[in-house]
Formats: structure tokens, C-alpha cells, sequence
């Protein structure tokens, strides 16, 4: 009976720890993403004015594209969250009495850990759900104000483009960005179709050439239509770059799950596949960069480095947090530069930060 009470207890405590840092969290998670947003907003002002594009269209942009940039800040936000919370309940002497009560230090850092584990599964819903359409929504917003035209329409299983009397038509996207089962309609000036190009599949080279497969290719002419099947087609494109961007998303708009399978296609087609499988570590290691940033809060709360104030320790998390940030991206640049495997590249420095939390918990209780 006595043992049912105790675990009931710790159980309490746990959940107790639990609901200072998703608070913190929450708070922390605004604030930066606050911050983030204003500052893009700052960089999109540079555009408004041009086309259509006024200043409500970049408030517009800037919270579509608010999502991805909570999740890219995640790491950093539980650090802070960490050290907010544990701090507050550490100069409360909470933890102190906690610690008296039989709660182990490794049980206090393992229920924020329970926190991460229910925040890394709402990240992978909204990375798969939310992000992806926003961004893609954010981005045809812009470019539709500033180009003052009509632009490509992409949503999850279709495109639709016109330009130079020709229309396109993607019905779908193998791994998210492959175009399948393609349609493209050529009209003469008088507005008599000329030609229609059926593909089951494409290739989008960097000039803007399409290599078509299994093709049906129809010429309409005034004394009737001539069929022909082709194995492949070139297809010089009326598509510009920025048309191109919708068309074949770059790696940060892309679903995890989507990523994953088109880096394997590439890989198949022996196609260069550096920077979508440098950004698909990149996803892989949040939840490793988060198990970091807690670790490396704990000596700051309960280790060699609680000493500090309140202070001192949020401007030392702030550092650790920017330095992190920064090698992260630096580690992915000489990745890319080098052929270094990406695998290493993206998750090295959470790995790294992980191994010197590590040594300085256990310092602290040996």
C-alpha cells in the first residue's frame, strides 16, 4: 500500500514538472516565433510595393510561413522552456524538496522528456498536415501579387500552369514531386488547339527541359490528327524559375514522409540528392536536438552550474542556444561542400551536446 502511494505520488510530481514546461513552453514557443516573424516581416517590406503586393499580403505570408518556423525553433524554444521552468521550480527549493521526498534527479529530467515525446508527435502532424500546404499557399500568395498575373496552382495531388498559349497539367506527384500522368495543350493564335502531349511520367532537368516518358503525342491538322507513340520526348518548357519553385518543391516545403521517399528515388536514378537528404536529417534530427537542449538545461538546474541566477543562466541558454543554431547550420554547409554524409552532418552536433550534458550530469552525481 505504501509502495501504491509513493508511485502515485512521484506520478503526481511528474505530471506537476511536466505542466510548468509545457507552459514555459508555450510561452517561450510565442515569444520566439514572435520575434522570427517580425523580423521576416522587416525582410518582406523590401517587396512590398512591387506588383500587387501590398503590406497585408506580407502580414499574410509572414503567418502562413509562421508554422515552419516555430518547428525549425523548437530546439532552441525547449532549452529555454527547460531552463524557465526548472529554473523557476530550483529557486522555489521545489526541487529541493522533491529530491527530499525520494524523486531522483533522472526522474525529474525524464518527465520533460514525456513533455518532448507528446511535442515531438504534434511537430510530425504538423510537418506532414499543416507546414507543407501553408508554405505552399504562402508562396503563391507572393509571387501572384508580385508578378501581377496569374500563377501556377499546386495543391497535394495536382499543377496547373498556363503561359505562351500553352497549358499544363500535372495530375499527380510521385514522392511528392515527381509529375505524373502530365497533359500539355498547345494553342495556335486563332485559338485552335494545336497539339497535345500525354506523358505517364517526366524528368525536370535545371534548364527547364522536360524529358517526357511514354508519350502520346497528337498534331491537329486541317485534314485531320496524327497519333504517335514515343518511348521519351525533350520538352522545352515555358516555365520560369520562379513557376519552377511551386512546381518541384524545394526540400523545406515537402512532407517527412514525402521527403523520405523522393530522396529514395533520386538515390535509385543515381540523380544528385545532396541538399533533400541533408534536409530530411534535418527533420530527423529535431527530436535528437531537442533530447540536447534538455540535457544540456539540467547542470544549469540541478548540476555543477546551479549556482547561477536567473538570469545568468537565460543568458547563458540564449548562447548555447545561438551557438548550437549556428553550427548546426555551418556543420550542413561544409557537408554539402565536402560530400560529407548527411546523416552525420545534421545530427553530429546534437550528438555532440548530448555527450557533454551527458558528462556533466554524471559529474554532478558521482
Amino acid at each position: 500500500m505504501e509502495a501504491h502511494a509513493r508511485l502515485a505520488s512521484m506520478i503526481l510530481l511528474e505530471r506537476y514538472i511536466a505542466d510548468a514546461a509545457a507552459k514555459s513552453l508555450v510561452l517561450v514557443s510565442a515569444a520566439l516565433t514572435s520575434l522570427f516573424s517580425l523580423l521576416e516581416l522587416v525582410n518582406q517590406l523590401h517587396d512590398v510595393g512591387r506588383g500587387n503586393y501590398r503590406l497585408s499580403d506580407a502580414i499574410v505570408y509572414v503567418l502562413l510561413t509562421a508554422p515552419g518556423r516555430a518547428l525549425q525553433l523548437m530546439p532552441v524554444t525547449m532549452l529555454l522552456a527547460s531552463l524557465f521552468a526548472l529554473g523557476a521550480l530550483a529557486s522555489r527549493n521545489e526541487l529541493t524538496i522533491m529530491r527530499a521526498a525520494g524523486m531522483s534527479s533522472y526522474r525529474i529530467v525524464g518527465a520533460v522528456f514525456k513533455l518532448a515525446g507528446v511535442v515531438i508527435v504534434l511537430l510530425f502532424l504538423a510537418a506532414q498536415f499543416v507546414i507543407p500546404p501553408a508554405e505552399q499557399s504562402a508562396q503563391t500568395l507572393r509571387l501572384s501579387r508580385i508578378a501581377a498575373s496569374s500563377v501556377p496552382l499546386r495543391t497535394e495531388n495536382s499543377f496547373w500552369v498556363a503561359g505562351n498559349r500553352e497549358y499544363l497539367n500535372v495530375r499527380n506527384f510521385a514522392s511528392g514531386n515527381f509529375p505524373r500522368d502530365i497533359d500539355i495543350y498547345t494553342f495556335a493564335p486563332g485559338g485552335e488547339l494545336r497539339t497535345f502531349i500525354h506523358a505517364a511520367s517526366a524528368e525536370v532537368h535545371p534548364d527547364a527541359t522536360w524529358l517526357l516518358r511514354d508519350v502520346l503525342q497528337k498534331r491537329y491538322m486541317t485534314n485531320g490528327v496524327a497519333t504517335e507513340h514515343l518511348d521519351s520526348l525533350a520538352w522545352h518548357s515555358f516555365l520560369r524559375a520562379q513557376q519552377v519553385g511551386l512546381l518541384i518543391l524545394p526540400p523545406e516545403s515537402m512532407q517527412p514522409i514525402g521527403l523520405y521517399q523522393y530522396v529514395r528515388d533520386l538515390e535509385r536514378r543515381h540523380a544528385p540528392a545532396a541538399r533533400y537528404a541533408q534536409e530530411l536529417w534535418a527533420k530527423i534530427d529535431i527530436p535528437i536536438a531537442m533530447a540536447a537542449m534538455i540535457l544540456i538545461a539540467v547542470p544549469f538546474v540541478l548540476g555543477p552550474l546551479r549556482t547561477h541566477g536567473t538570469g545568468q543562466r537565460i543568458v547563458i541558454g540564449a548562447l548555447i542556444g545561438i551557438v548550437f543554431s549556428l553550427v548546426q547550420q555551418l556543420a550542413s554547409y561544409l557537408g554539402q561542400l565536402s560530400n560529407v554524409d548527411p546523416a552525420f552532418t545534421a545530427t553530429a552536433p546534437s550528438l555532440l551536446t548530448i555527450a557533454i550534458a551527458l558528462y556533466l550530469f554524471r559529474r554532478a552525481h558521482a
